[in-house]
């Protein structure tokens, strides 16, 4: 009796195509998304930062600023444990530190406004592990970072092709 392996292909899913390439059709725009985001995430620490942008992309749907950010954060040795995590992360705190969890649950308040305005409460707690300079910054930057997924959406940015530092300045 002779056993024959089969080797087996997936078949993905096509990919999209961009809408159109803001980059090249608004360049000034482009340019100045990007000057703010440099001044937004001044003083803001860089693993809080890329924490805040994985969850606010993954609120808003953005494959292509998951894809940059999940690699940015991994480049910069972020853990895939952290990362997968947090899409859960009130179920699993444990991962993050308390001044993790409050720029989270502020990036979260800010981003799904449809809820209402910031609780005060949400607020409260980012007081605690934030001062206001690095508060005024990290709001900065989560209203940055929710400009980017909106553009990234409704251009249709296509995911997949970013690697870590390929838009550094």
């Amino acid at each position: 009796m002779t056993t024959e392996t089969k080797t087996q292909t997936k078949e993905y899913a096509p990919e999209h195509t961009p809408r159109l390439e803001l980059a090249k059709l608004a360049p000034e725009v482009y340019k100045a998304m990007v000057r703010l985001d440099a001044a937004a995430r001044q003083g803001v620490d860089p693993t809080v930062l890329e924490l805040v942008k994985i969850r606010a992309s993954q609120l808003n749907h953005c494959a292509f600023c998951l894809d940059m950010h999940t690699k940015d954060a991994l480049a910069a040795g972020e853990s895939v444990e952290r990362i997968v995590q947090l899409s859960a992360w009130e179920e699993s705190r444990h991962f993050y530190t308390p001044k993790e969890i409050a720029a989270i649950e502020l990036s979260e308040a800010i981003t799904v406004l449809t809820d209402g305005f910031v609780p005060d409460e949400v607020y409260a707690r980012a007081t605690q592990h934030f001062d206001e300079t690095e508060l005024a910054h990290l709001i900065s930057a989560i209203t940055v970072i929710n400009a980017w997924n909106r553009l990234g959406v409704s251009s249709r940015m296509a995911p997949g092709h970013y690697t870590p530092g390929q838009y550094a300045h």
